[in-house]
């Protein structure tokens, strides 16, 4: 009996100590991220900066709720809390609406500010409007932007995040052959992947950067759907199922001859990878191995050349004249409407900067995530292409998306 209360109270004793070094860590980071922030506010010679949406709640404090979080440029943040009523964390001052931030902050011996920053790149306007009334009319500064270029350089654990995000979306794509049947649709397939998905802990949901930027859980792409250009900021559109949400699956027969790009989300951590992969239904033309073999090896050369330094710009000009050199153009990244870009920064979003485009300014830095997405519709046959995650380092690209590139037949 004193054996077992002994074991019990050892594994007991292991479990607390687990949590408090994870309780530690996070506390680590969100005090680091707020530094960053402070910076920021002391740059922009503002008082106070605002923090409303859930992304950046998260990033900065570990939980999001429903209220503002105001950080000053130095001390402790303060956190305007409407709901839940219920968060152990003694910055917290419990409100009903934004009218009373003025009396909190007085309560606390802190004065109105006169230069506010706020998440006016995603804030609702009646939103801002009604908070700087509140807050006796300061001159507002958007920080949006400069928000997700700090986010785009990511520590140390959250680039472990996006790596155990990666391995998790290697295991469910591994699953894929095994979940398609003769007779099956493309939706019919989705269904089954995403339940694999849910079963092996994504959180269900596709965060997006930007207006009209709704997607569930990732896409598929049968034969012709590639074609159907969407309104959407992605690479490839769809007609989806309904044309309240145009984009993905349609309910396309997966019948010889075309081919299935898989494009699901890899959002297993807070922190996510991206990662897309191409298969045969039975056979495809010649030119589908060509095209698709092209994008592994744009990706490859990619991988090879690049690292921190690195223009963005020339990412895209690599995969352009390598595209122009195999004489497939007509088919890159879209038929009629095709993307000007070959792939995108990656982290609590799935579209964060850098944006690798033609005219992009920005430099690829030690830290930062990237997905690099060359990809081909082929009229009567499908998309093909591959999607990969690297990590940038300072003399290379760690690829974290460590999963079969080839074609995969069905």
């Amino acid at each position: 009996m004193d054996s077992r209360r002994c074991l019990r109270s050892k594994r007991m004793s292991y479990i607390w100590c687990i949590h408090s070094v994870m309780n530690n860590l996070l506390k680590k980071e969100t005090d680091s991220r707020v530094r960053k922030l402070q910076q920021t506010i002391i740059d922009a010679r503002a008082d106070a900066c605002i923090i409303t949406s859930a992304v950046n709640q998260y990033w900065l404090c570990g939980f999001i709720f429903d209220g503002y979080l105001m950080v000053f440029p130095d001390g402790e943040p303060m956190l305007f809390v409407k709901h839940p009523s219920d968060i152990p964390d003694e910055r917290v001052k419990m409100i009903r609406k934004p009218e009373q931030i003025p009396d909190r902050l007085h309560d606390a011996g802190m004065p109105l500010p006169a230069r506010l920053m706020t998440e006016s790149g995603v804030l609702p306007y009646n939103s801002l409007l009604r908070l700087q009334a509140a807050l006796g009319m300061p001159e507002i500064i958007n920080v949006s932007g400069e928000l997700r270029r700090i986010r785009a350089v990511k520590s140390v654990y959250e680039l472990n995040q996006i790596r155990e995000s990666a391995a998790i979306h290697t295991q469910v794509y591994g699953l894929i052959p095994s979940l398609y049947h003769e007779g099956m649709t493309d939706l019919e397939l989705q269904i089954e992947v995403e339940r694999q998905m849910r079963l092996h802990g994504s959180v269900g949901i596709f965060r997006s950067y930007g207006e009209n930027m709704d997607i569930f859980m990732g896409s598929m792409l049968a034969g012709d759907n590639a074609q159907a250009a969407s309104p959407f900021d992605y690479a490839l559109g769809g007609k989806g199922i309904s044309p309240l949400l145009p984009q993905g699956a349609n309910g396309t027969p997966l019948v010889s001859g075309i081919t299935l790009m898989v494009d699901m989300a890899g959002n297993y951590r807070p922190w996510m990878d991206d990662m897309t992969r191409s298969f045969v239904i039975t056979q495809a033309p010649d030119i589908a191995w060509q095209a698709h073999q092209l994008s592994i090896d744009i990706a490859g050369t990619i991988e090879q050349t690049s690292k921190a330094g690195t223009c963005c710009a020339d990412l895209y000009h690599i995969a352009e004249e390598m595209v122009k050199e195999r004489g497939l153009q007509p088919y890159f990244m879209g038929t009629a409407q095709q993307a000007k870009f070959i792939g995108h920064g990656v982290g609590l979003e799935i579209n964060e900067p850098p944006v690798l485009t033609p005219r992009s300014k920005e430099i690829l830095e030690t830290g930062m995530a990237i997905a690099v997405e060359p990809k081909f519709v082929l009229p009567g046959i499908g998309a093909v292409g591959i999607e990969n995650t690297y990590i940038v380092h300072e003399n290379e690209l760690e690829k974290v998306t460590l999963c079969e590139e080839e074609l995969i037949i069905l």
